[in-house]
């Protein structure tokens, strides 16, 4: 079997595994809203559903069939960078916090966001989501994990002229979001635990790609900011 018969059958798979995700995702994350929040009177977190999967599913069917490659990189999970898994582990318990504390809120009605401010975090999310979307159409190299791959060039076009991490940028948008728009004050607090992380992986992602990725370093000269403009 040639190397391009084995590249071909690795995205094909990749490109079912993801649509097989979608799936799953359709049915997984609602559940998980009514068994945490406890009653399908919880409007915000259907809201918060359907603003993330049918973006989420609209762009998985046009990436799988115009660049599996892309979708097989970023099935790819496993970090190779030890302090990179590192990073990651701090992010489970934030993550669990940020999804779990709306749902007991909403149950025993710890907070109550003014339904102005939910909807507003509705839309904030989902313009970050979308943002992150529009990032892998700009970025086709954009995987899961801090790695380079062989023809891999830098991308400096799109959001990437403004700053260098646009995708933990809009990431940090979404997750600072999320909480309100979940019905949850309390939840901001894991949730705030995103902006350090992010920070500490960009400063070593920073790192691999300038000893791994030709240009990298030129980049950054031209685009000084990491991840907000004027600021960082």
């Amino acid at each position: 079997m040639s190397q391009n018969d084995t590249a071909a059958m690795t995205s094909t798979g990749a490109a079912r595994g993801a649509a097989i995700k979608v799936v799953a995702a359709w049915v997984v994350l609602p559940a998980f809203f009514l068994l945490i929040g406890g009653s399908p009177g919880w409007w915000e977190a259907w809201a918060y559903s359907a603003i993330i999967l049918v973006p989420m599913t609209v762009f998985v069917a046009l990436a799988a069939r115009r660049d599996p490659e892309f979708i097989a990189r970023r099935s790819k999970y496993r970090e190779k960078e030890r302090t990179q898994r590192r990073i990651l582990s701090w992010g489970v318990p934030l993550m669990l916090g940020t999804f779990v504390i709306p749902g007991l809120d909403y149950r025993f009605g710890w907070s109550e966001p003014p339904l102005a401010v939910v909807v507003l975090a509705l839309v904030l999310a989902l313009a970050g989501y979308v943002s992150i979307l529009r990032v892998f159409l700009e970025n086709r190299w954009a995987g899961r994990t801090v790695e380079t791959y062989p023809g891999q060039q830098v991308v400096s076009t799109g959001p990437y002229a403004v700053v260098r991490h646009p995708m933990y940028a809009a990431s940090i948008v979404l997750y600072l979001a999320t909480p309100v728009a979940l019905g949850s004050w309390w939840a901001l607090i894991p949730a705030l635990g995103y902006v350090p992380l992010f920070v500490a992986r960009i400063r070593h992602e920073e790192a691999v790609l300038a000893r791994d990725l030709p240009g990298y370093d030129e980049y950054r000269q031209r685009v000084r900011c990491r991840l907000v403009p004027f600021i960082w």
